[in-house]
């Protein structure tokens, strides 16, 4: 049997600031502008609003509007969605990534690393686990822009995922870190990596390249779009990853350890 494929588009975006149902109008129109098949569409982190300090006044629930307006378009457009935003549960706040497949399931994974340069930490709770979602035969670990830094929680031992997915706010001072380290995460691990980000300028006057961007499983560019808003749609692989898995069995030599 072939080796599937995987169809995902990447949206980059000028997010207005806080401003959630300007940015939900703007999602939809790029979205419904889609064309050809599509398995999984990407948003940034924090979509909706920003990289905002302000969950108080933005923090919806998972039954609030936003999430209700992902399901629609992963139902209407018959693809999942995913991005971040700023989630209320049980008296905590979360930057949470949603996965919403079209048929209303959703998985969502929690920011474990908060950007507490920032403050995110102040504001916000971590998370305490990985979550792998799956689609048409391929695995995907969902992650959250400042876990980039951090090579041990994405390290994939025992080949348990074949894409890596960050969804950012990654500011344009450090686009040379961004650049590198997705594409150190695709050398090392043996996968796909996908990094989203956005541009434009946001409400505290950070300035975003976006430089969003696509690795193959040997660190090799496959897309990358800078400085202007896009939407992108690329066609992964398997056999490739497969072949490159078997031919070079880096991954088996790997240190062994547990995180706790």
């Amino acid at each position: 049997m072939a080796a599937s494929s995987l169809h995902i588009t990447l949206i980059q975006p000028d997010i207005v600031w806080e401003d959630i149902t300007a940015n939900i109008n703007r999602y939809q129109t790029m979205i419904a502008g889609i064309t050809g098949p599509r398995h999984v569409v990407v948003l940034p982190e924090m979509f909706s609003t920003g990289f905002s300090m302000a969950p108080e006044r933005l923090a919806e629930p998972m039954d609030g509007a936003t999430v209700k307006w992902m399901a629609a378009m992963a139902a209407q457009h018959r693809c999942i969605l995913t991005g971040s935003l700023i989630i209320e549960e049980d008296g905590n706040y979360y930057n949470r990534l949603l996965w919403v497949q079209p048929d209303g399931h959703i998985s969502y994974y929690n920011k474990r690393h908060l950007f507490a340069y920032a403050r995110e930490d102040e504001h916000y709770t971590p998370g305490n686990s990985r979550t792998i979602v799956q689609v048409n035969g391929w695995r995907i670990n969902l992650m959250v822009c400042y876990d980039l830094r951090f090579p041990v929680w994405a390290r994939n031992t025992n080949a348990e995922y074949d894409v890596l997915l960050y969804v950012a706010n990654w500011p344009e001072p450090r686009s040379l870190a961004w650049r590198t380290l997705l594409q150190a995460r695709a050398i090392e691990n043996q996968c796909y990596v996908a990094g989203v980000n956005r541009v434009g300028t946001d409400g505290k006057g950070n300035n975003y390249a976006g430089e969003s961007s696509v690795f193959g499983p040997l660190g090799e560019t496959l897309w990358q779009h800078a400085q202007t808003e896009a939407t992108h749609t690329l066609t992964l692989e398997k056999e490739p990853l497969q072949q490159l898995r078997t031919n070079l069995p880096f991954l088996k030599d790997a240190d062994k350890f547990v995180m706790l």
